[in-house]
């Protein structure tokens, strides 16, 4: 089993946990916070809300069932949807949305080599 990561946002006063493989946790962060300076940019008229990234850690365990962990790719699959779906037509909302998708993409691949290593283990 792969080192995972946790990446916690908050979102006004409620908390979400995302688990991340290690290695792209820094990524899902980085994205974060690009985002959120970008998206006050945004002119359309419905722009999704952003969480913020406060913390990572290594281990996590909830103490109240009203949180759960949110596995990264379908973060990443969810927020990707919430920026296609954004009618913009002045600011440059591909080069958010390529960021979005290079993320997305090395997910699916992590967590295809992962599901390989599972089933066929040296």
């Amino acid at each position: 089993m792969s080192k995972m990561r946790y990446v916690i946002l908050q979102h006004a006063d409620q908390l979400e946990f995302v688990e991340m493989p290690s290695d792209y946790a820094y990524q899902l962060s980085a994205l974060n916070l690009r985002l959120n300076k970008e998206i006050d940019k945004l002119t359309a008229d419905i722009v999704p809300t952003l969480p913020r990234a406060i913390a990572e850690c290594d281990q996590l365990d909830l103490l109240e069932e009203r949180y759960a962990i949110t596995q990264g790719l379908a973060y990443i699959n969810d927020l990707e949807k919430s920026f296609a779906a954004i009618k913009e037509e002045h600011y440059p909302l591909i080069a958010l949305l390529t960021e979005i998708r290079a993320l997305q993409a090395q997910l699916e691949q992590w967590y295809e080599e992962e599901e390989l290593t599972l089933t066929h283990p040296l």
